[in-house]
């Protein structure tokens, strides 16, 4: 296990941290406000990025995404917080199995402070924010200027670095389906 002792932390002892949430299955919006709501009765939520539409990423039979990027603070841990979101995604009827497949409610956690963690159960940064515009994009739009404790980049640098760029992301505009 490898982890920092570095924390982006407040005068009140609370963590910073970025959340991406996704879904594709039943009322997408419906999922991601209904994320949003028990998270704010556990956290508190400081800022949302706007909601995107976006292909699916691995197994692209499947269907499109509704994406956004949160901004947290918590005074939980990290694999307090891991439980607490494992817990949400199962109340919205996330069933665990096979990794990229459909589902109601996903939600990583891309960056907890300036913490750097590596164990089985959590990697963070998320490992893989930095190949996926799904996540990118709407966390450029709430925190550009945000670095990565690992690679020293901004978001906003990574962004830019895209291979394939942005191609696949759309912002949702309400009354879509």
């Amino acid at each position: 296990m490898v982890e920092s002792q570095s924390h982006q932390q407040t005068n009140s002892g609370a963590t910073v941290l970025y959340l991406g949430l996704g879904s594709n299955m039943g009322d997408r919006r419906a999922n991601l406000d209904k994320a949003l709501d028990l998270l704010s009765q556990r956290v508190e939520v400081l800022e949302v990025s706007s909601i995107y539409d976006t292909e699916p990423v691995g197994n692209v039979n499947q269907p499109r995404f509704l994406n956004l990027v949160c901004k947290v603070r918590t005074r939980l841990a990290p694999i307090g917080f891991l439980t607490l979101t494992k817990g949400i995604e199962s109340k919205l009827g996330r069933r665990q199995g096979e990794p990229n497949t459909p589902r109601p409610l996903d939600i990583d956690i891309l960056f907890f402070g300036e913490q750097v963690m590596d164990t089985p159960k959590l990697v963070i940064p998320h490992p893989r924010l930095v190949e996926r515009a799904f996540v990118l994009v709407p966390l450029a739009e709430i925190a550009p200027d945000l670095v990565h404790p690992v690679s020293s980049k901004t978001v906003r640098q990574m962004l830019e670095s895209l291979q394939k760029g942005v191609q696949g992301v759309f912002k949702w505009e309400e009354g879509q389906q």
